[in-house]
C-alpha cells in the first residue's frame, strides 16, 4: 500500500471514531419534567421536616429516610403520586421513631 492509501484510512479512521465520542445534546423539551402538584410539594416538605425532626432526636428510623429518598427521587421525575405516597410513608415512620423514644426501656432478666 502506498503512503497516500494509508494516511487516508488512518483519517478516515479517526473521523468515525470521533463521530462515535459525541454524545447526543437534549433538548430542553426532553429534559423538562412534570410539574409536581402542590399537593405532592407540601407532602414532601412536610416529610422532610418530619425526617429531619426525628433525625435531630435520634429517632429516625431507615425506612423513613428511604422513603424520603425514593420520594425525592419520584419528585425529580415529576411523579406527583409517588411523591405524596412515599412523602406519606416517610412522615409516619418519622412519628413512629419519635412515639418509640417515649417507650420505657425493657429490661431482660428481671
Amino acid at each position: 500500500m502506498s503512503k497516500q492509501m494509508l494516511i487516508a484510512l488512518a483519517t478516515a479512521g479517526i473521523l468515525v471514531l470521533g463521530g462515535c465520542q459525541t454524545a447526543p445534546t437534549q433538548t430542553a423539551a426532553n429534559s423538562a419534567t412534570p410539574a409536581l402538584s402542590e399537593e405532592a410539594k407540601a407532602a414532601l416538605a412536610k416529610a422532610e421536616a418530619d425526617v429531619k425532626a426525628a433525625d435531630a432526636k435520634g429517632a429516625l428510623w431507615t425506612t423513613a429516610e428511604n422513603a424520603l429518598k425514593a420520594a425525592k427521587e419520584a419528585a425529580a421525575k415529576g411523579d406527583s403520586a409517588a411523591v405524596i405516597k412515599h412523602a406519606k410513608v416517610a412522615s409516619e415512620h418519622a412519628a413512629m421513631g419519635l412515639a418509640q423514644k417515649s417507650y420505657p426501656l425493657s429490661v431482660v432478666g428481671r
